[in-house]
């Protein structure tokens, strides 16, 4: 179904996703405009009303492409978006993002928007950081491009719910064109790169910014994935490219080197990716951190954690270094009697750790709990 939305007539034609700055025009800036006798009407109206300084004040006047004479206007739409919960600082961002919005006829341009977003069930700050986060949702034409890219992106994410929830937590995805930018995306990992439209589907639905990179840069993902041995066409693929879009090549090369450093080879740093990416979002200090605990501490080979690398997302200072503790008081104590492997041991679930090597000595050895 996916691959008939990017490819057939749900998607709007491209003549109506071109931008169209809907505060232009006699019908949005005819209230109150007109050339005025004092160029600094508006910074003293700005600095008073909004509590802008008289610097930005002077720099929002100045982006304005007309003169206000009046106030009348400019009180409305800052009497609206008080009404919708925009106050102090986030009133003063909604403005310099977009000073025009004071010539704005309020209930044609401003007042559906804010409508249709409260009848998508967004709550009241849920609106305020969908706004925030996509100030297209002021600056596009709403009957002929904002409203029909909210419904592609509404089927494209496969409901009402997860658009809602993404407004409220992605930035700049919605300010993307679907015919340049999200279709070629999909059709690309559709056709040339073998993914199942079902694995794509949900790539999107959880992190719709990936889908609105360049199309070159998703390219070069794909080119990334090979080189670590993940060809076109594996069951991998998605998963490897959406961790690999959080991360640098840069960063890449450092965590890397990092391993070079212990004795591992590319091929086991690859290996260890395969296994389980995402400790690729590490930091390369903390992931520094952790293997060298790992090896010097704990006396792991730096190839056992490449082949165990579930580890590495284990928290160094909760998890690893406590567990630690325990393993060398029990050692002291002639206690220790696992026959795991160590990153068994730290693998282990909280309530069964505690059952095996806590709860069978916490009377003769309280301090177990404490190291804890």
């Amino acid at each position: 179904m996916l691959r008939s939305l990017v490819r057939r007539h749900v998607l709007p034609p491209p003549s109506q996703l071109c931008r169209v700055f809907f505060c232009t025009g006699t019908s949005d800036s005819s209230a109150g405009v007109a050339a005025s006798p004092d160029p600094h009407f508006m910074v003293e109206y700005l600095v008073s009303t909004c509590g802008f300084s008289i610097d930005d004040a002077s720099k929002v006047s100045k982006s304005l492409p007309f003169r206000i004479q009046s106030t009348e206007n400019p009180d409305v739409v800052v009497g609206f978006f008080r009404s919708q919960g925009f106050d102090g600082a986030k009133l003063r961002k909604i403005i310099a993002s977009r000073p025009s919005l004071l010539g704005c006829n309020v209930e044609t341009n401003l007042a559906p928007r804010f409508k249709f977003l409260r009848d998508m069930g967004l709550s009241g700050s849920d609106v305020i950081n969908a706004v925030l986060l996509h100030p297209v949702i002021i600056r596009l034409n709403f009957q002929n491009t904002l409203l029909p890219r909210l419904k592609v992106w509404e089927s494209l994410l496969g409901s009402r719910e997860i658009l809602s929830r993404n407004l409220r937590r992605c930035g700049w995805f919605l300010s993307t064109s679907i015919e340049s930018v999200v279709r070629p995306n999909m059709s690309f990992l559709f056709d040339e790169c073998g993914i199942p439209e079902e694995r794509v589907c949900l790539l999107l639905r959880r992190h719709p910014c990936f889908i609105v990179q360049k199309p070159d840069s998703i390219r070069a993902l794909v080119n990334r994935a090979e080189g670590i041995g993940i060809p076109r066409g594996s069951g991998m693929l998605c998963l490897i490219l959406s961790v690999l879009h959080r991360v640098s090549n840069e960063k890449f090369e450092a965590h890397a080197k990092l391993m070079n450093s212990l004795g591992l080879l590319n091929s086991d740093f690859f290996a260890a990716i395969k296994k389980n990416p995402t400790f690729l979002w590490l930091s390369t200090e903390l992931l520094q951190r952790k293997m060298e605990f790992l090896v010097k501490d704990v006396g792991m080979a730096p190839l056992d954690i490449a082949k165990q690398s579930r580890i590495l997302l284990l928290r160094l200072e909760k998890r690893l270094i406590p567990r630690f503790r325990v393993m060398e008081i029990l050692k002291s104590e002639a206690l220790w009697k696992s026959t795991y492997k160590l990153h068994r041991f730290f693998l282990l679930s909280d309530p069964n750790f505690l059952q095996k090597y806590v709860r069978p000595y916490e009377d003769k050895l309280p301090k177990l709990l404490e190291v804890l």
